[in-house]
């Protein structure tokens, strides 16, 4: 899946390209366009939408970050079952039922009831995480809400991909993304508040699982399924003939639903870059996964007697992560027409530039001489920097992704590109927690081993 020169893409009509439009007599069938034509006020209204359910799907792992301590005491978890919570647990669920989920979604048309129901069930797991009393009922609940997470990501950024331009996808699902770093703000804001009054961690996971199955029937009630986009380079550039159930009786498809799915196998196997990309994406998350479980509790420890660190924490990677991955969706939007490379340039510089400055967060206490007034000072500085540059690349390189898979099994492709990054950065918290089973998690000798892992 080579990113196409502007010189060798070809746009096509409807009537230019056969595969542009189905037999309107099937009342399941959805014709592509080349261009949607949705009002303004349905995209924000629908985006915004979106844009909350992903971020109360991404919440439960903010919670489980910012209260480990609670949580592991309060639930008696050694190190290895936390690392089991938040690695493993969810991520291989997560990955392989987003497939078989995806390609319902697009075998259907169904997007949005798909998406509903997911979201409905993740809010229910939510709540029972937060009624669980022991490992086990905690894990059960973790594993059944990655059931419902699965295709959250993959649905929004294919409905997404659908509803505007091109150009203004890339804007679009950095919009969707934001809800990564929100919760981030969100959830720094709620600890802190959280550790004032007392209020114990559960009451957060029950109140957003509550708030999501709100946001679930809103979402039904207002989004309505796009018609498809014509993707970036002609569907069969590689002799990749689509659905063979696309336009034929849903009885029938039935029996051809196994080769809709080798089919679509086939042609991903064959987008060499498409598995590059996504090993590399991979990698990327797998370092973010592994701070957003372990950097809170690390910086705690190693600034203890900074009280408002963790309410500033949240704030500096909710700010400055959002409007990174807006600027970063906003930039690839404006030069668009000069060059399509621009998301895979923000992918690379952006990893290797920030790094640096990670490694200095990690280390801002010995840069400042042990002085914990100046380290803190040092770590603010640093880590803006690094979220400045880390972040750019999220909403432009999935946003390409989707525009350059086929339209009719765009979402199956998303869940097959995000099943390679699950599997690979579920690890991360998982290896940690391995590392850190016998150590004391208020002990030096553990903020020690954290650091080194993190680096």
């Amino acid at each position: 899946m080579e990113v196409p020169k502007e010189e060798d893409i070809r746009v096509y009509t409807n009537e230019e390209d056969p595969r542009a439009s189905y037999d309107t007599n099937d009342k399941n069938d959805i014709s592509l366009t080349t261009r949607p034509k949705v009002p303004i006020w349905r995209i924000t209204v629908s985006l915004t939408l979106l844009f909350l359910n992903y971020f109360l799907a991404q919440y439960d792992k903010f919670i489980l970050s910012y209260f480990q301590d609670e949580v592991i005491s309060s639930l008696n978890l050694a190190s290895t079952s936390y690392g089991l919570l938040s690695g493993y647990a969810t991520g291989i669920v997560y990955a392989l039922l987003a497939l078989p989920t995806a390609f319902v979604a697009d075998y259907t048309s169904a997007r949005v009831w798909v998406l509903t129901v997911a979201a409905i069930w993740w809010s229910l797991c939510a709540i029972f995480q937060g009624l669980s009393h022991n490992f086990w009922q905690i894990l059960l609940a973790r594993i059944g809400m990655g059931v419902g997470q699965a295709p959250v990501e993959a649905l929004s950024v294919s409905l997404i991909s659908d509803l505007m331009g091109k150009e203004y996808v890339f804007f679009g699902a950095s919009v969707l993304y934001v809800g990564v770093y929100i919760g981030e703000a969100v959830s720094g804001q709620i600890a802190v508040a959280f550790a004032r009054t007392g209020t114990p961690w559960n009451t957060a996971l029950i109140a957003i699982g509550i708030f999501g199955i709100v946001v679930a029937l809103f979402v039904r009630l207002v989004v309505r399924e796009p018609k498809r986009q014509i993707s970036l380079v002609m569907a069969n550039s590689l002799d990749y003939q689509g659905p063979v159930s696309a336009a034929i009786p849903i009885p029938s498809r039935l029996v051809v639903a196994r080769k809709d799915i080798l089919s679509t196998f086939r042609y991903l196997a064959r987008m060499r870059s498409f598995w590059l990309l996504a090993l590399s994406a991979a990698f990327r998350q797998l370092g973010g996964n592994v701070f957003g479980y372990y950097m809170p509790s690390y910086l705690s420890n190693l600034f203890s007697s900074e009280t408002a660190l963790l309410s500033r924490y949240g704030i500096i990677v909710g700010v400055v992560g959002s409007v990174t991955v807006l600027t970063g969706g906003l930039l690839t939007a404006l030069f668009w027409n000069r060059t399509k490379l621009l998301p895979l340039y923000l992918t690379a510089i952006g990893g290797m530039i920030s790094s640096i400055f990670v490694l200095l967060m990690l280390f801002s206490r010995n840069v400042a001489g042990g002085n914990e007034v100046q380290g803190v000072k040092v770590l603010y500085g640093t880590m803006s920097i690094a979220y400045l540059t880390a972040e750019l690349w999220l909403g432009a390189i999935n946003s390409l992704i989707a525009l350059l898979l086929p339209p009719r099994t765009k979402t199956f492709g998303l869940a097959v590109w995000s099943l390679v990054q699950v599997l690979i950065y579920s690890s991360g918290p998982e290896i940690i927690g391995l590392s850190l089973r016998t150590t004391e998690p208020s002990s030096s000798v553990y903020t020690e081993k954290t650091r080194i892992a993190l680096a």
